[in-house]
């Protein structure tokens, strides 16, 4: 084979001919059939059976500049393999093969030359400098059953195990806040903190968790998943490592290591198994350290979809009557992790075209939409949600989505682009569809405006569905009936489901979870009510008059369809 840098970036077909693998006769024809049924020439020459994959490989390689390794013909020390954990080497199909701790540089295996984010997740992760060669998919798939054998991939504990013997980190134990930077950088870069901070985040996102905790008390130091709404806990490391910890995070996360008294945000983008996810990070300074959460917003995990969100057919109907209007403001409320941005988004996306212009304001931008023009809030320069609003009106917009109404002047101009013919979704933190109302007019809403605005108010939850795999019928007692106040004749002999907890779900006999929602429509009586200055318990009842269906009402029938 020639010398790489007789090949690098020549065509595909040039380089084939120069290793000796193909004719110009072959690639002429190759590239006569790309021409009638498209595709990546590579491919094409595998289907024609005139190379193998691992030749296009290795010519692909070539093309940037990558050299070929064999990792059978090599003895890899362990401390290199060290350097990856198992379940990352196993998800990314690659190997560590060389380390030079001057220059901070790691050589690897890839068994495909366009796995960039393997090499890009290792610089972001690990903080490598990564060379990379390319190898054969037989060579890759021997080399990790040999160094990474499933069965034997480090847990959580193993490397929990090696804290104690990094003396990175041991001489951090019982220092309190007497670390100076250098020996706080020092434990962040060492090799076991690196290893337990990809691992957790590794296993967080294939567990699906929407948070993941890391909490310093006074003697020990936790770490949680929020699996469905509910936390679980991990095996604790020392409580020596929290700083260390934290410090690897910030480090990822572009923080600064040395402010360990305010608050800080920021945010970490990772190429997980092939899709990206995002990761925002929070620090928040308590009496015993650094308490630090990762929101993981996993773009492959979530679908965007009205019909998946689990809204019942007549409340999917309203829906989509609601957003096809040509203005007015309809408003999304719920606490915090209720699902309120994926239903924003999941309307936004039925509306997205060509023909439609979408500008979004967000703190934060949870998902990158193709259509969509998105700003980001930034406080700290003044960028807030009442100022990207206003410049909007004059970007002429069709729908605007405003992340949050937080005061007055945002919630006027929202209405004063409603006025103007604009279709306005925004947020409220209140616990349901009446009570939006009340926190509207507390903020200094004038009724009348209100009124003339406001088209619907959807409040919504998320519960936990049973998971189908160990979905099991059973019969409820008197006592399980009174605790969700029913009695036996609201059952009637209607069937009711549990899960037994299996594998699939790791025993906790849910999996993934599912909306529950509650639709106030802005019918005239519920106007009037508004302009009269009603509490919250009228509108409530004149709202359940004219069809509402209330969130325990909802819940209620989600458990008699044996989802929850």
């Amino acid at each position: 084979m020639p010398p790489i840098s007789q090949l690098k970036g020549r065509p595909l077909g040039r380089i084939l001919i120069k290793m000796g693998k193909v004719t110009r006769a072959q690639v002429s024809e190759a590239l006569e059939l790309q021409k009638k049924k498209r595709g990546p020439l590579g491919q094409l020459m595998i289907e024609m059976g005139l190379v193998d994959e691992a030749v296009v490989n290795r010519a692909l390689a070539a093309q940037v500049g990558m050299d070929s390794i064999t990792i059978a013909d090599i003895d890899i020390d362990k401390t290199v393999i060290d350097l990856i954990p198992a379940q990352m080497a196993q998800a990314y199909r690659i190997i560590p093969t060389a380390y030079d701790r001057d220059s901070n540089t790691l050589e690897v295996a890839l068994a495909t030359p366009d796995n960039f984010q393997a090499t890009d997740d290792l610089k972001t992760l690990m903080g490598y400098n990564v060379i990379a060669r390319i190898t054969t998919p037989e060579d890759m798939a021997d080399a990790l059953n040999r160094y990474y054998p499933e069965e034997a991939a480090e847990s959580i504990s193993d490397i929990i195990g090696e804290l104690g013997d990094d003396e990175e980190v041991t001489r951090l134990q019982g220092r309190g806040e007497s670390i100076d930077l250098d020996e706080l950088r020092a434990a962040a870069e060492s090799s076991p903190v690196k290893k337990l901070v990809n691992l957790v985040l590794l296993q967080a996102i294939r567990d699906k968790a929407s948070d993941i905790h890391f909490e310093p008390f006074e003697d020990e130091f936790k770490m949680r998943y929020r699996i469905d709404g509910v936390l679980f806990e991990m095996v604790p490391p020392p409580k020596y490592v929290a700083m260390a910890i934290s410090s690897r995070i910030k480090v990822m996360a572009n923080l600064d290591i040395a402010e360990r008294r305010l608050p800080q945000d920021g945010r970490i983008e990772l190429l997980v198994e092939g899709r990206p996810v995002d990761l925002r990070v929070s620090v928040l300074p308590t009496m015993y350290g650094e308490s630090v959460v990762l929101r993981v917003l996993d773009r492959a995990q979530v679908n965007l979809d009205l019909e998946m969100l689990g809204l019942r057919e007549d409340d999917l109907n309203t829906m989509r009557q609601l957003i096809a209007k040509p203005h007015g403001i309809i408003v999304v409320t719920g606490p915090t992790g209720s699902g309120k941005t994926t239903t924003l988004y999941s309307a936004l996306r039925e509306l997205n075209s060509p023909e439609v212009k979408i500008l979004t304001t967000e703190d934060p931008v949870e998902y990158d939409i193709d259509g969509l023009v998105q700003c980001q809030i930034r406080q700290e320069i003044g960028l807030t949600f009442a100022r990207c609003l206003r410049s909007f009106l004059r970007q002429d917009p069709d729908i605007i989505l405003v992340g949050e109404v937080r005061d007055l002047e945002t919630a006027q101009i929202a209405v004063q682009a409603s006025l103007t013919g604009h279709l306005v979704f925004t947020t409220l933190h209140t616990n349901d569809a009446p009570s939006s109302i009340a926190r509207l007019l507390d903020l200094g809403m004038e009724p009348f405006l209100l009124t003339a605005t406001l088209e619907a108010i959807v409040a919504q939850r998320l519960v936990r569905k049973i998971c189908e795999n160990c979905k099991e019928e059973f019969h409820p007692t008197e006592q399980q009936l009174l605790s969700l106040s029913l009695t036996p004749e609201h059952i009637a002999d209607r069937p009711l489901y549990y899960g037994r907890g299996c594998d699939y779900c790791n025993n906790t006999g849910y999996r993934g979870r599912v909306g529950l929602f509650e639709i106030m429509l802005m019918f005239e009586e519920i106007k009037e009510l508004i302009m009269r200055n009603a509490s919250t318990a009228v509108l409530r009842q004149e709202a359940r008059k004219r069809g509402m269906r209330t969130l325990r009402e909802s819940g209620l029938l989600t458990m008699y369809d044996g989802i929850t």
